[in-house]
């Protein structure tokens, strides 16, 4: 859906289909609290949840706003599962809600923050001996980084190199599809980032690249040139993906 999707409507389905998933893992029945499920149970609604969020990515501001007002209030309910990986994707959706929603209003506030950011703090300092240390580790560092946006706004960069090339992840959105490529395509990422058509035209990074010995060493440019344009390159993006849910919403 994410790549063949041309209508709204399979897209908007498609949401819905996902939602019905793993709903009842953010319900406030307590009956159907996360920690009531099985393992299985969890791991289908921790890949319904990730695939739920990567069409996030793709959505009109206008379906934004619905499931913002929707799920926001409800997907910290999940962040009392005992499955780590569920923790994680609940957090790092709310992390790419707060995002979208900002995209769309500068100013967004949600007035629950507080109470979100108490939850992500205790998990971003966890420290409990029953769960596996490398979940803790694991758990702690994206916390960390879920609650520094939350509070303020900046996103944890990463730097994907690939050949003569270089890939900025420096916002939710690119970080969660990066993540479902990488997931789907495994140690390949990097060989279909430097020429996948696809790959390329979803990340913005041109045509492949075609390099003589001389533009080899033409190219190369020093790590704050770098930042500087891929600092440029992402405040287009966001003025880029913005344009395209408007025009998404007139659709609609």
């Amino acid at each position: 859906c994410y790549i063949a999707a041309a209508d709204m409507e399979d897209l908007v389905s498609c949401l819905v289909c996902l939602e019905g998933i793993f709903g009842t893992s953010c319900s406030k029945d307590a009956s159907l609290a996360p920690s009531h499920h099985s393992p299985l149970l969890q791991i289908l609604h921790c890949n319904a949840l990730q695939s739920w969020s990567l069409l996030l990515t793709i959505c009109p501001s206008t379906q934004i706003k619905k499931i913002l007002d929707e799920h926001l209030p409800k997907l910290p309910l999940m962040l009392s599962s005992d499955n780590v990986n569920l923790r994680i994707v609940a957090g790092e959706t709310i992390a790419l809600l707060f995002e979208l929603a900002r995209d769309i209003e500068e100013d967004f506030f949600y007035e629950d923050t507080d109470l979100l950011c108490t939850k992500l703090k205790a998990l971003a300092t966890d420290s409990n001996k029953y769960r596996a240390k490398t979940d803790r580790r694991k758990q702690r560092s994206i916390f960390r980084d879920v609650l520094h946006y939350i509070e303020n706004g900046e996103c944890h960069e990463e730097t994907i190199k690939f050949g003569l090339e270089c890939m900025y992840v420096d916002s939710w959105a690119r970080r969660r599809t990066y993540n479902a490529f990488k997931e789907a395509l495994g140690s390949g990422v990097r060989h279909h980032l430097q020429n996948n058509e696809l790959l390329r035209d979803t990340f913005e990074l041109g045509p492949p690249l075609v390099l003589d010995a001389a533009t080899v060493k033409a190219s190369k440019i020093s790590r704050f040139e770098k930042h500087l344009y891929n600092s440029a390159a992402f405040k287009a993006r966001t003025k880029a993906r913005s344009r395209v849910r408007d025009k998404r919403a007139d659709v609609l």
